[in-house]
């Protein structure tokens, strides 16, 4: 007889826990401590070693940090994973792994207007160069593929607009140029969609978003697929190298279909040092154990107020991967079916002014920097999160001056609607 696997709301809640051994306790407790007792001299330098798994130091792990990332592998279908302070501390530990000076990866420009700056900026002062390519033409990718190309990174579903990337047909282009496909899957969860079933070979998340949910913690998490070689050319030195500081160890000799997460937490984390809070992991876990009953609520909400501002007067276009018409419903149907998602955008016809006055007037919405909590969030893109753009850049982030995102709740709908009904009445 098969063992049944268990369902996606069962992983949710299950995967990478057990009862304190303890005390019995069936919560994952809050190990808030910096460091571990080693039982001898031996097992501290086996430790040290990468000869043996277990805790030193909770910047390179901690017990409940661990479950959270064993939970997380498990949804996304990955073979290990490891959780840091934000998700882009994520990127920056994820590329830190693949770049050496003067290395180039290309990224799609539908991307969060952070990422879009901290490519473009933060990450020269590494000597690591972004190449821009158009997520809605794949062809787009292959072009821009030069012998300094280390790796490919989109978003599944990109912030603000809410488009849906063609990622297996990216995912070709990447194994055809022997390079990883990255994939951020923050604004999808696994709930709606698994990038590593379509071909990713790494998948990040902002764990303050959807998975977390309920907008009271930050954190960032990497996913190894378990799908690369990185030996095969000697591309990626981090992983099939020797490594020095660990006696000679050829990580992914070494450790095999799960080299890319160690990499990242015995190279990547223990250097840079952006650990997440076991508080914060303890608060993500709790969050993600409601994941698939709030993203499907989620979804029906986001549907029927798409519907909505669809007929208003005032909105002069409505870009909502879920609508029927919309460009990029049938990769949605393809990549979500179960919903499209709770974050998209919407144009209003008073342009810049009018977005500044509905972000004003909004009275259930928050207006915040923020996604993915269960409350309704609005914000004006222009005006703060990419801001720091030229006009071009940010209408081919999908911010352009008139538009407006909305990161939609769980409240009740007919709430949602009726406060953007009054805001843009007022």
């Amino acid at each position: 007889m098969t063992e049944r696997l268990p369902g996606f709301s069962t992983l949710a809640i299950h995967a990478g826990a057990q009862p304190d051994p303890t005390t019995g306790a069936r919560i994952t407790p809050i190990y808030q401590t910096s460091s571990f007792v080693f039982n001898d001299a031996d097992h501290a330098a086996s430790l040290f070693g990468l000869q043996t798994f277990g805790n030193i130091y909770t910047r390179i792990g901690n017990p409940t940090n661990a479950v959270l990332e064993e939970r997380v592998a498990a949804l996304e279908g990955g073979t290990a994973a490891l959780a840091v302070a934000s998700g882009h501390a994520a990127q920056v530990v994820a590329f830190q792994t693949l770049l050496q000076p003067g290395d180039e990866f290309i990224a799609g420009r539908k991307l969060y207007g952070g990422s879009i700056n901290q490519f473009n900026h933060a990450y020269k002062s590494f000597g690591w160069n972004v190449v821009w390519a158009d997520n809605d033409d794949p062809a787009t990718f292959e072009r821009a593929l030069t012998p300094k190309t280390k790796a490919i990174f989109v978003e599944s579903i990109a912030n603000p607009g809410g488009s849906i990337t063609d990622i297996e047909a990216i995912a070709t282009i990447a194994r055809k140029a022997g390079v990883p496909l990255i994939v951020d899957n923050t604004l999808a969860s696994p709930y709606l969609m698994r990038p590593i079933d379509h071909g990713a070979d790494i998948v990040l998340h902002s764990l303050t978003k959807f998975l977390g949910g309920h907008g009271n913690s930050i954190g960032g998490i990497i996913v190894d697929a378990g799908t690369f070689d990185w030996s095969r050319d000697g591309r990626y030195p981090m992983l099939s190298e020797p490594r020095p500081e660990y006696h000679g160890i050829k990580l992914h000799e070494t450790f095999g279909n799960f080299a890319f997460a160690i990499a990242a937490r015995v190279l990547g984390l223990r250097d840079l040092g952006p650990a997440l809070s076991p508080f914060n992991a303890f608060m993500i876990l709790t969050g993600i154990e409601t994941l698939g009953l709030r993203m499907q609520r989620h979804c029906d909400n986001t549907k029927a107020v798409a519907e909505w501002l669809s007929a208003h007067p005032a909105v002069s276009w409505v870009n909502y991967a879920g609508l029927p018409g919309d460009r990029y419903h049938q990769l949605a149907r393809k990549y979500t079916p179960k919903g499209a998602g709770a974050v998209f955008t919407f144009g209003l016809k008073g342009g810049y002014d009018a977005g500044i006055s509905l972000v004003s007037n909004v009275k259930l919405f928050s207006h915040l920097a923020n996604i993915g909590d269960t409350r309704s969030l609005i914000i004006h893109p222009a005006s703060t999160t990419h801001s720091q753009l030229s006009d071009a850049q940010k209408a081919q982030a999908g911010a352009g001056v008139d538009v407006v995102r909305l990161s939609i709740g769980i409240e009740d709908k007919e709430d949602i609607i009726a406060d953007l009904e009054q805001a843009l009445g007022a």
